[in-house]
């Protein structure tokens, strides 16, 4: 029989039917991204700190990321704006400027950076980071590297006015057609290279939003037929596999986002291998304008608790650095917590807060023998959102020793 139902129907649908596998408790042990006791470290990277030719023509020649974050001003008591980067205004599209950047992530104890890559049905956004800059890179054999699809609405936040509505810029939504050439473009630009990540001699592949994800195809049984087509183009590829990851959040941030009804059936329904965070506050409210960072941590350890409960497939954890997105409002606006980018900040997150979560992390990780040895970092350079491991004019390298002092011991 034909179904006319809406996606979000079918979803519910869908997800209901595959409910009992979903909170199987047999975990599929194949399946666990482990070594033994060596922990990878991956490091999200979000790529707006070089010339892109989108948004040259949107907001003047020249224009980067670094220009909001210039004019960061403190806009509350105790606020520290701007955010100075010790290595300066780097172009990350540069070989040379990105082998700064591997040389550092290496040397401090990042294995991966899994870069936030943008593909939409016009084609693609600011993939001169990793086409100009990381692959070009003399040292990019030091670390690894992989794709999470940031596949959100791109929307007018550059900076955001207070009572001005975020306009759509570029739609996440793409045709299947255009998913299946994603897929063949994927395989053949960035798993085939050396120093792509792979689990189990699979290659990783992340979807940041699963709501919009499965609004590509019209129902659920579509977008799991399109999941299947994606597996038999990388196995013919030559790979064993495709390890499909999902990113798991409910609580919607940029403007434009959806959570999944009943997530655990969804993720698991359609055949992700793993699930993981991007951010620790799509699981935490903040609830103050400075909401203390080890109180954050603390709830965002009872969420794992629940997701490696929940999900019978493996569940990668997340460490933040910090959150702070004022960088992204309009500096002469009112500040105050209404909505992104005009959040709540995070505070007290020191480097040593932050090496206390890290070893938390790890210690859990270890303790736990059917854990993935995997976690991940928000964010490599995530300057205007104040989450960044880059050394800062404030703390230094703190950041990166933090993870050096816990991960290399």
């Amino acid at each position: 029989m034909k179904r006319t139902a809406t996606i979000s129907r079918l979803l519910v649908l869908s997800c209901s039917l595959a409910f009992a596998t979903a909170f199987s408790c047999a975990c599929r042990a194949e399946d666990a991204p482990r070594s033994d006791d060596k922990i990878e470290v991956v490091s999200y990277y979000f790529g707006n700190y070089h010339l892109d030719k989108r948004n040259e023509k949107r907001l003047g020649k020249g224009w980067t990321e670094w220009e909001l974050l210039k004019k960061a001003k403190p806009r509350f008591e105790g606020h520290q704006q701007p955010k100075v980067p010790l290595w300066g205004y780097l172009d990350e599209a540069d070989p040379k400027d990105m082998a700064k950047k591997i040389d550092a992530a290496s040397e401090y104890g990042i294995d991966v950076f899994l870069f936030d890559w943008y593909y939409y049905e016009d084609g693609p956004f600011l993939e001169r980071t990793i086409d100009e800059g990381f692959l070009q890179a003399p040292n990019r054999d030091k670390i690894k590297f992989a794709l999470m699809w940031a596949n959100h609405d791109w929307v007018e936040i550059f900076p955001k006015h207070k009572d001005v509505p975020s306009a759509l810029i570029y739609p996440g939504r793409v045709s299947p057609e255009m998913f299946d050439k994603i897929c063949d473009l994927v395989i053949e630009k960035y798993f085939s290279q050396p120093n792509y990540w792979k689990i189990n001699g699979a290659p990783y592949f992340s979807i940041y939003e699963l709501t919009k994800f499965g609004e590509n195809f019209g129902s659920y049984e579509a977008t799991k037929a399109a999941i299947q087509r994606f597996r038999e183009k990388v196995k013919a590829a030559g790979f064993p596999d495709l390890h499909l990851n999902a990113v798991y959040w409910g609580r919607p941030n940029i403007p434009g986002e959806k959570t999944v009804n009943d997530p655990v059936a969804f993720i698991e329904g359609l055949g992700f291998d793993s699930v993981t965070s991007y951010v620790w506050i799509h699981h935490v409210p903040l609830n103050e304008q400075q909401t203390d960072f080890n109180w954050v941590r603390d709830e965002y350890m009872k969420h794992w608790d629940y997701a490696r409960k929940a999900f019978s497939i493996p569940y990668i954890p997340n460490v933040s650095m910090g959150w702070d997105s004022s960088p992204r409002t309009c500096q002469d606006d009112p500040f105050g917590n209404w909505g992104y980018p005009f959040t709540n900040c995070i505070s007290n997150n020191t480097p040593e807060n932050f090496k206390t979560a890290v070893q938390m992390t790890k210690d859990r990780i270890l303790a736990d023998p059917d854990a993935p040895r995997i976690f991940n970092i928000n964010c490599w350079n995530e300057w205007t959102e104040g989450s960044y491991l880059e050394p800062d004019s404030v703390n230094g390298y703190g950041y990166l020793e933090a993870i050096r002092d816990v991960m290399k011991k």
